[in-house]
């Protein structure tokens, strides 16, 4: 079927996903999606007149068509687990639901903040999408706008350049892990064949308290235990609640879409007797690898496919998302779990799981070979950012990047200093300039501490040039010739992480430990890249009001901010 050019998705988005359970068996996996020539379950490698040797940081198609979803946020009450508590949802469903688009589609996206908490601005950061020249919609409070106040609404609009799995979530304080987050699923080639795409999979952590009230204890005790896990918004807790399960015909293939959407839980995944092929690491095609485990680090997405080959062993089989003991604490974490079954319906899975050494590393980078090969250029300049962790004057953990604990300010976003000119920031922004068009940056990040921490970096795709334990130094050999990229990375325990970007997109981006509690005790910096052209780039108009709209708000409900401010 070939859809409009525009496509009103959000009466799709908001019924057949509207589940915060969502089961396939009881709902069909539907979507928009446009045919494009040659894409078939034996020809996934094609995509229209383009295919996955297309190297999409230079060219991607244009379709003309333009998705258009309109999403709200409201209060609501949820028992993902069977236990009720408070959360915030998107159009009354967590996960929020799945912005679909092809390959070359340009998105639009309402969002309409309708929270009561007095204290509840809201953005939506769209995850992985390089926002090639369009900054103002990365949707980060702080950087790139004022938070949007409850009672109004915001519009964000972006090309689809990339393809492959993402998420979207909230970059206001915590309010991400309180629900308010979703998938993207953006049509394209693959590195391999599959006969099913059976869609987006969260594996989230969950706590009977909400992420708000458990900051406090993280500010000053450190991080806390947290209560279980969800598998696409379903688990089960005392013997309440449902467990997310899917049905495996023999024979079939099916594509995954593995997002990890915790606060603070390093997932090992698999499913009982199946391998998977590994297709694609976050938004970039990969050339394919076999594995029984998957490690998947906070913010992290991978693409997989699975041979259903095993109703001769079992009927049922238990699908795990196991948070590893090394980096985090669950009370539940042998329970995290869901089930694929052969047959007719679900039952309980007697299968044994796989068994692994408990770690918070990424996968190894020598299997995450990325299918268009690039390469980094050796004209350079170097960051060095060394990571610890203090009390403040009131005694309260923060973290810091080179001895800056990032404070940003919900009122004077990076993007609005730019425009009134600004060529110096305050200190506590964490602000890298990085004046040059076209220039290769190398950043080494270095931490002595025996805690890991994924970092995500907005507005690029980073190269690893070098991940290790111990301590960085100029033996250490980089790899520049076609190495692992993606747009999170794990900085292992008391090691080191080297990272590459090229300054070919103008604006303020973030960097960020993608830890919740990290983040919001000031584990960022951002790179203000191109500053000169930045400012022809903004829409003024839209991020004024938006910061009028906020500060009168705040003043209204003395709203005093107390985090790093994103």
């Amino acid at each position: 079927m070939m859809w409009p050019p525009l496509f009103v998705a959000s009466l799709i988005a908001g019924t057949v996903l509207a589940f915060p359970s969502f089961d396939r068996a009881v709902a069909p996996y539907l979507h928009p999606r446009s045919s494009c020539s040659g894409n078939t379950a034996t020809t996934r490698n094609e995509w229209c007149n383009f295919d996955i040797s297309t190297d999409y940081y230079i060219e991607a198609p244009d379709t003309g068509v333009t998705r258009e979803y309109w999403l709200e946020l409201t209060d609501i009450t949820v028992a993902p687990d069977g236990f009720s508590r408070y959360a915030q949802a998107i159009n009354g469903s967590i996960p929020g639901p799945i912005l679909f688009a092809d390959w070359g589609d340009t998105v639009v996206v309402h969002v309409s903040n309708a929270l009561s908490t007095s204290s509840n601005g809201t953005s939506l950061h769209f995850h992985g999408i390089r926002q090639n020249f369009t900054n103002q919609n990365d949707g980060v409070v702080s950087i790139t706008q004022c938070p949007t106040p409850p009672g109004s609404s915001i519009t964000y609009t972006w090309k689809a350049t990339q393809y492959g799995t993402t998420w979207y979530h909230s970059h206001f304080g915590l309010q991400a892990w309180e629900g308010v987050f979703g998938g993207i699923v953006i049509n394209g080639p693959a590195t391999a064949n599959y006969d099913e795409d059976l869609g987006v999979l969260f594996l989230n952590d969950w706590s009977h308290q909400t992420a708000d009230e458990l900051y406090q204890s993280a500010e000053t005790s450190g991080p806390p235990t947290l209560t279980t896990g969800l598998i696409n918004g379903t688990n089960v807790f005392d013997d309440a609640g449902h467990r997310f399960n899917t049905s495996f015909t023999e024979g079939k293939t099916y594509r995954l879409r593995l997002v990890n959407g915790a606060i603070d839980s390093h997932f090992k995944f698999s499913i009982d007797n199946h391998t998977m092929q590994v297709i694609a690491n976050d938004l970039v095609p990969i050339t394919p690898f076999n594995t029984s485990i998957l490690s998947i680090g906070m913010g992290q997405r991978y693409d997989v496919i699975i041979t259903a080959n095993q109703s001769s062993v079992a009927d049922n089989f238990w699908m795990r998302a196991i948070p590893q003991s090394a980096c985090s604490s669950n009370e539940n974490s042998d329970d995290i779990k869901g089930i694929v079954y052969y047959g007719s319906s679900a039952g309980t899975p007697e299968t044994t799981g796989y068994s692994y050494t408990d770690s918070c590393d990424d996968e190894d980078i020598s299997n995450l070979v990325p299918f268009v090969s690039k390469s980094v250029s050796s004209d350079t300049t170097t960051e060095d950012e060394a990571v610890t962790v203090g009390k403040n004057s009131d005694n309260l953990f923060k973290w810091y990047l080179n001895s800056t604990t990032m404070v940003v300010d919900w009122e004077d976003p990076s993007l609005l200093q730019v425009y009134n000119g600004a060529t110096t920031f305050d200190a506590s922004n964490a602000v890298i300039s990085l004046p040059n068009a076209n220039e290769w940056v190398y950043t080494v990040i270095s931490t002595t501490m025996p805690v890991s921490h994924p970092v995500h970096l907005h507005g690029f795709d980073f190269y690893i040039l070098a991940q290790g334990t111990g301590t960085y130094s100029d033996s250490v050999t980089l790899n520049t010739d076609n190495p692992p990229r993606r747009d999170v990375a794990m900085l292992p325990a008391s090691g080191y992480l080297v990272l590459a970007f090229e300054t070919d997109n103008p604006g303020a981006w973030l960097m960020h430990c993608h830890i919740g509690w990290h983040t919001s005790e000031g584990f960022a910096l951002q790179w203000i890249v191109r500053e000169s052209e930045i400012t022809e780039l903004i829409d003024y108009d839209t991020l004024n009001s938006t910061c009028a709209a906020w500060k009168s708000y705040a003043s209204d409900n003395s709203v005093i901010e107390d985090d790093s401010g994103v």
